[in-house]
């Protein structure tokens, strides 16, 4: 019986590459998006074509009733989840000194990238349980992606780096909490990944690593990412528990 992934914002950018990466690696997926079904047409069908089944559970995780609706569908269909991939995140919508910075864009993107990731950790960890209880054989993992502004500041979008340093405490605070069931939770902690989020920014970052910003002079990927995410889905770490997998190319080394 094959495992069951579900990867929150899995329908475009880092999400993807993850999703095609644990497709490859065996597993049927719920993806989920905020956008229509028929709007991701195409990237469901190419996650097919790799051989996994996929279903598509639309909705915004920072509400409550949409969280609770995808994993119903999940239940519905599936029946069981092995693997939840925290990865749907958003940015502030307009860039601000945080002594401009707005309350309604602080809590749209903490609601999102911190208190919804939170939440629907809570709710999977609470089934992941029952299906042990229920399956001596069950494994599962939780699997959050932050980023690197988790401990690097950035003072025109506070909100978000408060939000990733939140998800980084929240891993540590399931991994402890969950170690007695045996489910390890990680965080894989991105650097400056190309995707539709970095896309406006992009002559800013070619500049910067330019000159020398990442050991590894190069934009990283969500094809690097899905990597690292796999490996974790696999087991392959199965003694690392509450561990940050960093995917900078040396972009959070100390250096003279």
């Amino acid at each position: 019986m094959k495992k069951i992934a579900f990867i929150t914002g899995g329908s475009r950018g880092i999400g993807y590459g993850i999703a095609e990466h644990l497709a490859q690696a065996g597993f049927d997926l719920a993806i989920n998006g905020v956008r229509p079904e028929s709007a991701v047409t195409e990237a469901l069908e190419g996650l097919r074509s790799l051989g996994a089944e996929v279903i598509y559970c639309p909705g915004d995780i920072a509400s409550r009733d949409d969280r609770t609706s995808m994993l119903d569908t999940i239940k519905a269909h599936f029946g069981r989840l092995n693997v939840l991939v925290n990865n749907a995140g958003v940015a502030p919508k307009e860039r601000r000194d945080i002594l401009e910075a707005t309350e309604e864009s602080f809590h749209y993107v903490v609601s999102t990238n911190l208190q919804g990731a939170y939440f629907l950790t809570q709710a999977v960890a609470n089934w992941m349980i029952e299906q042990q209880r229920n399956d001596a054989t069950f494994s599962g993992s939780i699997i959050n992606v932050s980023s690197v502004s988790a401990t690097v500041a950035s003072v025109n979008r506070g909100e978000y780096c408060i939000a990733k340093a939140g998800l980084s405490m929240a891993t540590q605070l399931f991994a402890v909490r969950l170690g007695e069931f045996n489910i390890p939770v990680y965080e894989v902690r991105p650097g400056i990944i190309q995707t539709d989020m970095t896309a406006g920014v992009t002559s800013k970052y070619d500049t910067l690593i330019e000159n020398g910003l990442c050991v590894q002079k190069r934009w990283g990927q969500p094809d690097d990412v899905g990597k690292a995410v796999a490996a974790l889905a696999r087991g392959d770490f199965p003694y690392s528990t509450g561990q940050v997998i960093m995917v900078d190319g040396g972009m959070t080394i100390p250096r003279l």
